[in-house]
């Protein structure tokens, strides 16, 4: 087990660009602004209007984009990019994205963050029709769907085949002349849209923009199709306006802090994320200190509301590569020890209150407690500023089986004692809903609470179809 294992894993960052003549710079750029989103592999397919270019691969942004003579392949004023994590853990190389394909009108290129929920079905029936899939990603499913419509339009094509299918997606397409960017129904996955001059910006998180320079416009509505050329903008409806289903756990956790995702700060959210965790479970402590890096900022909306002195008292290493190599000596969990730090002057006979956003097994948190203690904190108090997750989610986040979920069949007290931690508190569940913008939002909270805002096949099987 190692210590990676035990967050929930990212999904997928995307990206769009039309209207600028190095449309790929910027897409890597935009990428690389997104890489938390996705490490197992990267990729980039471009258009100058006639000829249709691609790159990707395996590995970090950085890795996959090693020289500048990669990017300068890359000819062309549109370019869509797309960072990948498989949730079914297959990192294959032609399952990286974007996919680019070669269909009726010329070639046709995908990216996706998200998971459907009736790919399987659909696939089986097209295998059974003859269709001939190269990937085991759901996101292929979208490909042959658009190519089988009957519909004229490239556009009318899309929403043909968006209209068939279920489940979380936020989508860039692009073709030699035009880019689509879309997004499902309830709006699972985050999608903004931004303006750079006379470049359109698309990406998952507005961190990506800042990157580029880019100004913000709005969100991508959820159920909502934009097409994108040289006629302009223009909106299209997927479907009728239904409930919002954002995902609640990207402002616990996955979206950097620095960005603005369903027209909401996350810094400013996680704060309030904090501050109710300090009232609903406050502690006796002398110093507030976070899981870096992802709860920094709830550990200070904590350490604000509880008027504790924030400080830190753990220090990442943030330069081990996915290809770290493990000693081949039973070192007891080096992974963990190789990635923490304790500070033992900051901690040494003091009482510790560790700030976590959310913890899936457990297994790190219990080496980190016993680090601290370790280091000579003589109390250690873990509040956690999210809910216990008790179920898996279908629509993008790769969390592990219920079974693995240690709070799917533990009690808060069962698992303070496995975290041999002095106390243990978790933010309610109506806490997490009220910290969270609610002006006409939705949100899907099944992890913490198995309520699925989409029917999960009865035959969904991860495994069988993965997810992007």
């Amino acid at each position: 087990m190692t210590g990676s294992d035990d967050k929930p894993r990212e999904f997928c960052g995307i990206t769009g660009i039309y209207g600028h003549e190095q449309a790929a710079e910027l897409a890597y750029l935009g990428l690389y602004a997104l890489q938390h989103r996705g490490q197992e592999g990267a990729g980039i397919v471009s258009s100058d209007g006639r000829k249709v270019c691609q790159h990707r691969g395996r590995g970090l942004v950085n890795d996959v984009f090693s020289s500048p003579e990669i990017l300068r392949r890359l000819d062309g004023h549109i370019a869509i990019g797309h960072n990948r994590y498989s949730t079914s853990g297959s990192d294959k190389n032609i399952n990286v994205q974007p996919v680019l394909v070669n269909y009726k009108d010329g070639p046709l290129a995908l990216g996706h963050n998200g998971n459907l929920v009736n790919a399987l079905s659909i696939r089986r029936k097209l295998e059974s029709e003859g269709a001939l899939f190269q990937t085991t990603t759901d996101s292929e499913v979208i490909i042959h769907l658009i190519a089988r419509s009957k519909k004229t339009s490239l556009v009318e094509c899309v929403l043909d085949a968006l209209r068939q299918v279920k489940g979380a997606y936020s989508l860039v397409i692009m073709t030699r002349d035009q880019l689509i960017v879309a997004r499902d129904p309830h709006g699972f996955r985050p999608l903004a849209l931004g303006s750079m001059g006379g470049t359109v910006v698309a990406a998952s998180e507005t961190c990506a923009m800042d990157l580029l320079g880019a100004a913000y416009e709005r969100d991508v509505e959820p159920g909502e199709l934009i097409l994108i050329n040289e006629k302009g903008v223009e909106s299209f409806r997927i479907s009728k306006r239904t409930t919002h289903a954002h995902c609640i756990f990207e402002f616990v956790y996955f979206s950097r802090p620095d960005s603005r995702i369903f027209e909401q700060n996350v810094d400013k959210t996680r704060r309030k994320l904090g501050k109710r965790l300090a009232e609903e479970h406050p502690a006796k402590g002398d110093i507030v200190i976070s899981v870096p890096d992802s709860s920094n900022t709830a550990a200070l909306g904590y350490a604000m509301a509880a008027g504790i002195p924030f400080e830190l008292g753990l220090i990442r290493n943030h330069y081990i590569g996915r290809t770290f190599i493990q000693p081949q000596q039973d070192i007891r969990h080096f992974n963990v020890k190789v990635k923490f730090n304790p500070v033992v002057g900051v901690l040494k006979n003091k009482r510790i209150i560790v700030v976590e956003d959310s913890i899936v097994r457990g297994t790190t948190l219990r080496v980190l407690t016993q680090l601290l203690k370790k280091a000579g904190a003589r109390e250690v108090h873990v509040r956690v500023s999210s809910p216990p997750i008790v179920s898996p989610c279908f629509y993008g986040m790769d969390f592990p089986t219920r079974d693995e979920l240690i709070a799917a069949k533990n009690d808060i007290d069962t698992i303070r004692e496995y975290l041999s931690a002095d106390t243990l508190g978790y933010l309610s569940l109506e806490g997490l809903k009220a910290s969270v913008p609610s002006q006409g939002c939705g949100y899907c909270a099944a992890c913490f609470g198995g309520a699925y805002p989409v029917q999960v096949e009865d035959n969904f099987d991860k495994r069988a179809c993965e997810s992007c």
